[in-house]
């Protein structure tokens, strides 16, 4: 647990440089749209960010499934807000990243499939 609470917080740590990134610089870099889609990507993260904390709480799911949930949720939020911030932003870099549309969605899967695997696992639940 110790090491995915510590990513989860430094992953928390992040998603505030990168919401101050946005209403700072970012504000002045893209039109309101583009803002719009990167502020979801970030309130995601952060709605996740909350999840795996409370996930860390829960008695009631073992370790190893603690684990796999919380790497459905990394590998949900790169996919997910990362396109997301990639795709908002390709303005600014100059290049068009439109690729990357696919991929938002399969990143939005793996994160539905965190919450539901986490309620399954809830109910599966039996004590030694």
């Amino acid at each position: 647990m110790t090491k995915r609470l510590h990513f989860t917080f430094i992953l928390g740590g992040f998603t505030v440089v990168l919401g101050a990134f946005g209403a700072h610089l970012l504000k002045k870099l893209l039109s309101v749209d583009q803002l719009a889609s990167f502020e979801t990507g970030l309130r995601y993260q952060f709605y996740h960010v909350f999840f795996l904390i409370i996930l860390s709480l829960i008695p009631r799911i073992e370790e190893k499934d603690k684990n796999k949930i919380a790497l459905l949720i990394y590998t949900g939020l790169l996919l997910f807000s990362g396109s997301i911030y990639l795709l908002s932003m390709q303005d600014v870099f100059g290049l068009d990243l439109g690729f990357l549309g696919p991929v938002t969605p399969i990143g939005g899967s793996l994160l539905i499939f965190a919450w539901f695997y986490a309620a399954y696992k809830i109910k599966t639940y039996s004590p030694r």
